[in-house]
């Protein structure tokens, strides 16, 4: 009887891994396939650059975040901005084909925007950025300001700190790190620990519980297609060691709009109340709640007022 039972349970075990081994290569070949369907690469002087673009209107550029690349540009598109915009959405540094060479900033990320809107034959831009695609953001407004119309950050990074909160959250990042470095152990914490991953990802449990059945799609899609994490890793590991441009932003002179929820752990306010103090007539619209999922949680206020706002500074001088 032992036996039998002993048999049957490693039988079951044996099938569970099975089942487990075939659904990860089954989405693992999907989650390539899908990166590997899309996406321009052109070379510059600092790296190799790939984006994709669609739309039709005044352009834009749309900056994806930490663990994302092209497809979460096309996410923050579909979310917040519509096609009713020409917008480009470039792989950051490290992130799926865009490549970087040692010692590289954010200041070079943000010269390899400008390299980018040369190729494309576009004088000035409307600049959308999310998390961890702040810093390159402010920095390409600070560094090329004739070429930016106006500026909006979701959720954003902007100044180091030496706050013990900010140490919090720089442990998650140093996780979130470790996390990408493998698809399998990405892949596994998805589907098993996914609530623990959006506590990492700065979102606390009542965020978590709170999100509506068409938020929570839009957080499933964030999570998901960061699948496969292997093309992303040297991108992840970029954010987590670049300097933030801190006082830098001083120099901005585009029309900034900045979206930021108080309960972010992992982007904290702080950088939100940074960048409002430091440029000049910045707007900041504050959340009580959404954390880092704010782009998921206010979805209908960020693209009324990001739409309203690009298009209100659309062909400024």
């Amino acid at each position: 009887m032992l036996r039998a039972t002993i048999y049957a349970i490693a039988l079951t075990l044996l099938a569970l891994l099975a089942w487990a081994v075939t659904a990860y290569l089954r989405d693992m070949h999907a989650a390539y396939a899908r990166i590997g369907a899309k996406g321009t690469v052109i070379a510059s002087p600092y790296g190799d650059i790939e984006y994709t673009q669609g739309g039709a209107g005044p352009p834009v550029l749309v900056i994806h975040g930490s663990g994302g690349g092209y497809d979460q540009g096309e996410l923050m598109v579909r979310a917040v901005l519509g096609e009713q915009f020409h917008w480009i959405a470039p792989s950051r540094f490290g992130y799926l084909r865009s490549t970087f060479h040692a010692g590289a900033s954010f200041d070079d990320q943000a010269h390899a925007y400008a390299h980018l809107l040369d190729r494309l034959g576009i004088d000035k831009v409307a600049v959308v950025a999310l998390s961890h695609g702040g810093p390159s953001a402010l920095l390409f407004a600070a560094l090329h300001p004739r070429r930016v119309s106006s500026l909006t950050l979701i959720s954003a990074g902007v100044a180091s700190s030496s706050d013990p909160k900010q140490a919090q959250a720089n442990q998650k990042g140093d996780m979130l790190t470790l996390i990408f470095r493998h698809d399998a152990l990405y892949w596994i914490v998805g589907k098993l620990l996914r609530k623990q991953l959006l506590a990492l990802m700065g979102a606390n449990e009542a965020v978590s519980a709170g999100l509506t059945p068409a938020q929570r799609d839009i957080a499933d899609q964030v999570i998901d297609h960061m699948n496969p994490v292997a093309p992303r890793s040297a991108g992840v590991a970029f954010d987590n060691q670049a300097a933030m441009p801190n006082e830098r932003i001083a120099a901005i002179q585009a029309p900034t709009l900045i979206f930021h929820a108080t309960d972010d752990t992992l982007q904290l306010v702080r950088n939100a109340e940074f960048a409002s103090a430091h440029i000049a007539g910045a707007k900041l619209v504050r959340f009580q709640a959404g954390g880092h999922l704010l782009l998921c949680v206010e979805q209908a206020t960020l693209g009324a007022m990001l739409r309203q706002h690009i298009v209100d500074h659309h062909g400024n001088p």
